[in-house]
């Protein structure tokens, strides 16, 4: 729904969203995980809750809205319709109305819509996009991460509807929420996928590595790690033109590179990445990536 005015909820920088009053409520999503493996057919089904997060309210810490979205969905990363993103000045969409979520399932592949209005404690479901809608536009399965881009809905996928790659980027329509197609236009030789963030003010993007959906769903694959076959390495892109730039390759030995953070501050080209483990001492890591005077 398109506002007069920006949202109020929009700010140009992390340091005035801290300063900004704060949040009321806060959603989660729950799922039985022996559900999501198929071990069972009588467990609990997937959904998101609403939790009270006023120190002042009687109701202080505890769930006080649920909305039930089915069983085996495997509800995992979640997000906004639109966030202070559509501030970007080269792609402002700045009346757009942050009020819907979007909520993917990783293990059915759909997608759903849910509005947090009239009634921010019991939200309500819109819209199912079913997994043959996201496969026949985007050649993609098992959505993962969602982020309110500037010009729209930004999603990652792990895969293929066959369990196999490339992973990538598919965008949704901000208000409409139609399937609007795959992000890449050259995509280089990046195949697996996990996470994604940007820096919008550079227009670069970057994306991280797990594996396809037919190397993640049955649990770690001691032979895959051990032959440093999970994904191992960052990828730096073009954000507007939508072209693989460059491969950071950690070494093989450090599987599984999954969520980026970059910077808060808009102006730094900065930011940190999780690394799992390490199959040489077992260890977790952290890592940097960052902008060079080579650019």
């Amino acid at each position: 729904m398109a506002l007069w005015k920006p949202d109020p909820s929009f700010y140009p920088s992390a340091k005035l969203a801290r300063q900004a009053p704060a949040e009321r409520l806060a959603y989660v999503v729950t799922f039985d995980p022996q559900t999501a493996l198929g071990k069972t057919k009588a467990g609990k089904p997937d959904s998101l809750v609403a939790v009270d997060v006023d120190p002042s309210s009687t109701s202080h810490g505890q769930i006080v809205g649920r909305l039930e979205l089915g069983m085996g969905n495997e509800l995992h990363h979640f997000g906004w319709n639109a966030c202070s993103a559509a501030l970007c000045p080269s792609m402002p969409h700045p009346h757009v109305e942050r009020r819907y979520f979007i909520i993917p399932g990783l293990r059915s592949s759909r997608i759903f819509i849910v509005d947090t209005k009239p009634d921010p404690r019991n939200p309500t479901l819109v819209r199912t996009i079913e997994p043959e809608e996201v496969a026949s536009r985007t050649g993609y399965s098992r959505p993962h991460t969602v982020h309110c881009g500037p010009d729209a809905i930004y999603m990652n996928a792990l895969g293929a509807p066959d369990g196999e790659g490339p992973g990538g980027v598919f965008l949704l329509d901000h208000e409409s929420f139609d399937v609007l197609g795959r992000w890449e236009v050259d995509r280089g030789p990046q195949y697996l996928a996990y996470d994604f963030w940007w820096h919008l003010g550079h227009d670069v993007a970057i994306t991280s590595e797990w594996g396809t959906p037919s190397m993640v769903e049955g649990g770690v694959n001691p032979d895959l790690l051990l032959g440093g076959r999970y994904g191992h390495a960052i990828h730096i892109w073009d954000l507007r033109k939508r072209r693989h730039l460059q491969t950071l390759d950690l070494g093989a030995d450090q599987q599984m590179v999954l969520e980026l953070r970059p910077s808060h501050d808009p102006t730094k080209v900065y930011g940190f990445v999780g690394v799992v483990v390490s199959t040489k001492d077992l260890s977790a890591s952290v890592w940097t990536w960052f902008r060079d005077e080579k650019g």
